[in-house]
């Protein structure tokens, strides 16, 4: 075992290359815990452990069991749950904690958004009248067109979508990103789209569509992030690495 023993809550590019900047310091040991979602995970440079914890309180029992350092929450915007438990269980442990996460995209000149706060809010939004939907946040909210049914949508996920809509008109796309403009071009022509739901994620790898709205024309109905009591956050990789230097000279010259 190294000295400062860290655990990533991961399952973003980001998370995945902050490990990679750690995996080789001879001063750490780091874990990269995963949510097990993903059927398919790509290969992590680091000791990875898989599924829930159990809550907070399970989290909490983890962090002191393995006798972790500093808690790093590097988990998509949008997962509040687990954000919310790594809240609770540093607060439990006492340890140091923060997160990592990536800046919300910002609308620009061009860009025709309608801001709303949830996936269901978002299909509520669309027009009574069928439009040709681009449904891009991906599978765990996709049951929320089910209520909107006279649309006909396009939904990309990684994985599949399960259990499958119940709507009459769907086409399902899997594929992972990072996905090229001129790519997202291409679709959004192709199938005609005439809006796009999507989650305020933030990042570069999925962008392109936002950029692609943009030149074509396209209504973004945007669910933005909540605004939660969290931890203290950076925004890159950079500030994050200066973060975690500062506590493990600080944990060194404690002997801890």
């Amino acid at each position: 075992m190294g000295g400062t023993r860290i655990l990533i809550l991961g399952g973003t590019t980001e998370a995945r290359r902050l490990a990679a900047a750690l995996a080789a310091r001879a001063d750490l040991d780091v874990i990269l815990s995963l949510a097990g979602r993903t059927i398919d995970p790509a290969p992590q440079p680091v000791p990875v452990r898989t599924g829930g914890f159990g809550g907070a309180e399970g989290l909490a029992r983890y962090l002191k069991d393995k006798q972790i350092n500093l808690l790093i929450d590097a988990t998509h915007p949008f997962a509040a749950r687990i954000s919310a438990n790594a809240v609770d269980a540093a607060g439990r442990s006492g340890i140091a904690a923060f997160a990592l996460r990536r800046t919300a995209w910002l609308p620009i000149e061009g860009d025709r958004w309608r801001a709303v706060h949830s996936v269901a809010e978002a299909i509520a939004a669309l027009d009574p009248s069928p439009r040709r939907v681009f449904l891009a946040i991906g599978r765990q909210e996709a049951h929320r067109a089910n209520d909107a049914p006279v649309h006909h949508y396009w939904v990309r996920s990684v994985d599949p979508v399960e259990p499958v809509l119940t709507v009459p008109d769907v086409t399902y796309i899997h594929a992972k990103g990072p996905f090229r403009l001129e790519d997202e071009l291409a679709m959004l022509r192709e199938y005609r789209i005439d809006a796009v739901v999507a989650k305020n994620s933030g990042g570069d790898a999925t962008y392109a569509k936002i950029e692609a709205a943009r030149q074509l024309g396209i209504e973004v109905i945007m669910v933005e992030r909540a605004q939660v009591a969290g931890l203290p956050a950076v925004e890159t990789i950079e500030a994050a690495l200066h973060r975690i230097d500062h506590l493990a000279s600080s944990l060194m010259k404690r002997g801890v």
